[in-house]
């Protein structure tokens, strides 16, 4: 953002203790803030509803009630103000709720001045909800209510520094919409971590997380940052955060309370200023009920949920998902679906998602011939001759011998194609005799129609 906006500024401050109005006023004046002061709910509601503010800081006690108040009358009337709550130390109840109310951000008493004015700097730096995506960098696909409603979530939590949990199934797109999350965000030109945390061994969790300083054990020959640390001023992604072990959960819970971190070896703990985002394909809730995931950690990572809906829901979408897949894949070249092919897809379950969907459609174009996907280049499991399997089961590939059908159907379908149906030629590419072939296709329902799809 501009030093233009940040100089003019205006800045709501809600207290009604006269020393905090005056402490917090002199720190914003000194950043060069225009100030207005309010000390009551109904003061700070009607000087928000009179006059445009760039940011909202207001105690969480008011002699008329609570600073929650003044956040939900900024979200309920969709005011474009972010807004701080100042809550008693400790008191993370408080900071839950108003963060869930739509709260920027908030601060702990005593109000530590460097943190006030990383706050505001950060708070001023918000893009505007309408600031078009940068290149590069990708978006979500499709025009499904329930797509738009994720689109919607996303373009709320990126105003906020609240923790986010995003949920759904492998290869429904959790990273690409944590990436967008931070895209649409305050620290959108700051570090993006991210971090796969089923994939470290559980004996280099710590030193990985918080780094280490040399000596602090064997090999460790000079000091080294951890993701915390590359992540400071930053978001920290955390992916698959349901495999992190019950030791590491309660170290990860302390540094998100406490916003510090001590890497292993030091005796001093240094302050980080990280906005963390959490995915899983697990249910969370679940695996607390299994003490498998601590409650605490659970409530701090939850704060904010964006459920990424699976492919098999969004099947209105998948033709124009699938075309926009296709034209970034294809390159220069004229590929289109066939009207079978897109009918094929829009019937199959996707197991896998929109990963799964991308990757066959890349397959398909290293099949292909006469320019045109088929069906057969697709080679789909679950299209609509084997719906007398089990969809949903690991791959589509359950019961044996109806997957492997489909396995044949299609590459029998696809050296038929190859050749113009010419069952002789076609036979001579499969490597079996004629009488072989045309047993075959009698047995898979193969027939003259399939030569147009």
């Amino acid at each position: 953002m501009s030093n233009d906006r940040q100089v003019s500024a205006r800045v709501l401050i809600v207290d009604d203790e006269p020393d905090i109005l005056e402490l917090l006023e002199l720190a914003l004046l000194r950043m060069g803030l225009e100030v207005e002061r309010a000390t009551s709910v109904q003061q700070a509601v009607q000087q928000l509803d009179r006059q445009a503010f760039d940011l909202c800081l207001t105690d969480m006690r008011l002699q008329d009630g609570a600073g929650l108040q003044v956040v939900q009358h900024i979200a309920a009337h969709h005011m474009n103000v972010p807004v701080a709550v100042i809550t008693a130390h400790g008191n993370m109840e408080n900071a839950v709720a108003v963060l869930k109310a739509g709260a920027f951000d908030y601060l702990s008493k005593p109000v530590a001045l460097e943190q006030l004015r990383a706050l505001v700097k950060a708070a001023l730096k918000l893009p505007q909800p309408s600031a078009a995506v940068r290149p590069g960098i990708r978006t979500l696909l499709g025009r499904s209510p329930a797509m738009e409603k994720v689109r919607d979530l996303i373009e709320r939590v990126a105003r906020s520094q609240a923790p986010v949990h995003i949920s759904g199934e492998s290869g429904s797109g959790k990273e690409l919409a944590a990436r967008l999350i931070v895209e649409k965000s305050a620290r959108r030109d700051q570090p993006f971590v991210p971090v796969n945390c089923g994939a470290i061994p559980e004996t280099l969790m710590e030193s990985e997380f918080f780094g280490y300083r040399k000596g602090a054990f064997t090999g460790a020959d000079k000091d080294r940052e951890g993701f915390f640390q590359a992540a400071n001023g930053g978001t920290l992604f955390l992916d698959e955060v349901a495999d992190l072990p019950l030791s590491m959960q309660v170290k990860l819970l302390r540094a998100i309370q406490e916003k510090t971190i001590r890497k292993v070896g030091a005796t001093q703990e240094e302050a980080i200023d990280v906005r963390i985002i959490s995915a899983t394909h697990h249910a969370l809730a679940e695996r607390v009920q299994q003490a498998k995931f601590r409650q605490d950690l659970y409530y701090r990572l939850n704060v904010i949920t964006v459920p990424m809906p699976s492919l098999r829901e969004l099947r209105e979408d998948i033709t124009d998902i699938a075309s926009q897949f296709l034209m970034r894949l294809r390159g220069n070249k004229a590929i289109q679906f066939s009207p079978a092919a897109l009918q094929a897809l829009r019937q199959h379950d996707f197991p896998g998602n929109v990963r799964e969907l991308e990757n066959i459609i890349e397959r398909a174009l290293a099949l292909c011939s006469n320019d045109i996907i088929t069906p057969a280049d697709l080679q789909l499991e679950a299209a609509e001759e084997n719906k007398k399997g089990e969809p949903g089961k690991i791959g589509g590939k359950y019961p044996l011998p109806d997957y492997l059908d489909s396995v044949e159907r299609g590459v029998i379908l696809e050296a038929l194609h190859q050749t113009g149906f010419n069952r002789t030629a076609a036979a001579k590419v499969l490597g079996v005799t004629f009488r072989a072939l045309r047993h075959r296709m009698e047995r898979l329902g193969i027939t003259d129609k399939d030569a147009h799809p």
